[in-house]
């Protein structure tokens, strides 16, 4: 009785609300995705592209731009798109190309926040960069009203593409056989991953963006088969885990990120008991 009557209190407050709001938003628009990058084993690409954010909001840190997120999300959807024509490359694998952009990038904006930093806390900035911060519990009615239009866009291109992301997914070959363009649809994998990145870095920060990725939809590839159920399973997963970490962190005064991850790390667990007891792998 005693904590719903401290979730009334705290839900009065529209930073609150706010909050709640977009990391719905954040976990839905993340779990969609995370299924199609899990089969086609490319599940790092967010860690990858994560560390490129960091790289532009370093760049955006030291060019003073006090609205860094145009910045970051154009660098981010350059990435992609390079990620994704190097992936392709023979002499540079995926992965590698992965690693490459994903340490390169981190070492460079740590070096210029090292180079041109203003602040007296340099230490602090970093580890909330790449852990997570309270910014998601200071956001302004205008970002949470842009984050709902771009999360109404990725979910909008993922229902309106589905069969096309699904073909992409399981038989890229056969689907370019069919006459789909499969380099175009992978293109737009590429981007919605990218503005998701983009949305997570002030929820989880960008050392555990991957986890909202991968957590959720590997939870849900323990108990059921095919790919629509799991895409959905996954997604209700990855609602109520970030729901409950985020009322976890703001209860309990624990960073936000880390609580969220932990939260999903328990539910992989369950479900993995779950599909035990069921038989299924």
């Amino acid at each position: 009785m005693r904590l719903m009557e401290t979730l009334s209190l705290y839900w009065q407050y529209p930073f609150v609300r706010y909050a709640l709001i977009v990391g719905t938003l954040i976990a839905l628009c993340s779990s969609l995705l995370g299924v199609t990058l899990v089969l086609k084993r490319f599940s790092f690409i967010g860690d990858g592209l994560s560390h490129v954010a960091f790289g532009a909001m370093a760049v955006a840190a030291v060019l003073n731009l006090t609205n860094d997120m145009p910045l970051v999300l154009a660098v981010t959807l350059a990435a992609a798109v390079l990620l994704l024509r190097t992936g392709q490359n023979t002499k540079i694998k995926g992965d590698a190309a992965i690693a490459m952009i994903s340490v390169g990038a981190l070492a460079i904006g740590y070096l210029l926040m090292n180079l041109f930093s203003t602040s007296s806390n340099l230490s602090g900035d970093v580890c909330s960069t790449l852990f997570g911060s309270t910014s998601i519990l200071t956001l302004t009615q205008g970002e949470v009203w842009l984050c709902v239009v771009l999360s109404l866009l990725v979910v909008g291109a993922f229902v309106l593409f589905y069969n096309k992301i699904f073909a992409v997914t399981f038989d890229e070959s056969f689907a370019r056989a069919t006459g789909t363009r499969a380099g175009l649809y992978n293109l737009i994998i590429a981007a919605i991953v990218a503005v998701i990145i983009v949305l997570a870095m002030n929820l989880v920060g960008s050392l555990l963006i991957s986890a909202l990725v991968i957590f959720p939809a590997l939870s849900a590839m323990r108990v059921f088969k095919t790919f629509l159920s799991v895409t959905v399973c996954s997604a209700v997963i990855s609602v109520v885990c970030t729901l409950l970490g985020m009322l976890a962190s703001i209860l309990a005064g624990t960073p936000v990120g880390s609580t969220i991850v932990a939260v999903d790390i328990a539910g992989f667990l369950l479900f993995s008991a779950i599909g035990r007891i069921g038989g299924k792998r």
